[in-house]
């Protein structure tokens, strides 16, 4: 079978050499290209005639899917796989693989810190200081004795959990199930409305599909505190984040750290949450660690040996 690898994957060369090597052993073919390209037509050059195609978050859009004529896998180095036209592969028979939990710690601290700088300032403060202003005394507020609110406890969800526990955290939760993982860290859950009625700190785990797209509407977000922060390195859609800007800047929020859109950045100049009160961004990175390139990259390959021995994992579908 041939195995193409269609964009980087933020690891070294050598490394991707080192993984690709049991494919080869196999009496398999193995490309690798080192240009990521957002092109259809190159996208498709690239897939012809490749039983396995790899990628990363770059689009595999269906006018590149519809045309695949041997292709038996889509491997995603990646969680979430809404970027891939996962109906016209079903439809092709062609199974779709994912790269789940190489990014739990990476997304978890990154929650983290989004919630230190908005009760402690640390981005207004660092600006302050470069521009030689002091506006006086920043006075914040602990993480310990907070109720957070975890929606979506898969495995980020509950690494998030446990890294907001350490602090001293209450730890509440909405999931479709309850997950004995969670509760075993004295996570209780709760309907929806409580968990956002409830939290000072909000955090978003959930996978982007049809039922999540705008799960927390402009009257789901009304239902927060005004002193609670709201934290989302999920997916964008998820929120509606036009109310969830007017919500910030009518002061009926407190704050948002926000590493995810409704488009990847850079946001147009119009975007509301680029002119919110109080809301810290991030260029979709929250997955973006040297170890976690390096897990992905295994996980990826591993995928992709386990299909070509007949025994396939992590496939979505």
């Amino acid at each position: 079978m041939k195995v193409a690898l269609l964009e980087p994957l933020r690891v070294p060369k050598e490394t991707i050499e080192m993984l690709a090597q049991p494919i080869k052993e196999l009496g398999h073919e193995f490309v690798y290209y080192d240009e990521k390209t957002t092109d259809p037509h190159e996208l498709l050059k690239r897939s012809q005639d490749v039983d396995v195609v790899m990628i990363a978050n770059n689009p595999y859009p269906k006018e590149v899917v519809e045309q695949l004529n041997q292709t038996k896998l889509i491997n995603v180095a990646f969680t979430g796989v809404d970027h891939v036209a996962r109906k016209t592969a079903k439809e092709k028979e062609i199974k779709v693989a994912n790269a789940a939990g190489y990014s739990d710690q990476s997304v978890a601290e990154l929650v983290i810190g989004l919630t230190l700088d908005l009760y402690r300032s640390i981005s207004q403060g660092d600006k302050d200081i470069r521009k030689g202003s002091f506006p006086g005394m920043i006075q914040g507020s602990e993480i310990r004795g907070k109720t957070v609110g975890i929606i979506g406890t898969g495995n980020i969800g509950i690494r998030t959990a446990q890294l907001f526990k350490a602090f001293g955290a209450k730890l509440i939760g909405y999931n479709r199930t309850e997950k004995d993982a969670a509760k075993d860290l004295g996570l209780t859950y709760l309907a929806l409305d409580e968990v956002l009625e409830q939290s000072d700190i909000l955090s978003v785990h959930l996978p982007m599909n049809d039922e999540t797209r705008n799960f927390l509407s402009r009257e789901k977000l009304a239902k927060m505190k005004p002193s609670a922060v709201l934290i989302n390195c999920a997916r964008g859609p998820i929120i509606d984040n036009q109310a969830l800007a007017e919500l910030l800047n009518e002061e009926k929020l407190a704050g948002a750290g926000i590493d995810v859109f409704d488009m990847e950045p850079p946001l147009p100049s119009d975007y509301p949450l680029r002119h919110a009160k109080n809301a810290v961004l991030t260029p979709h990175v929250a997955y973006l660690t040297d170890e976690a390139m390096v897990k992905r990259a295994e996980i990826a390959f591993d995928n992709t040996l386990a299909f070509l021995k007949g025994q396939p994992k992590n496939i979505i579908e």
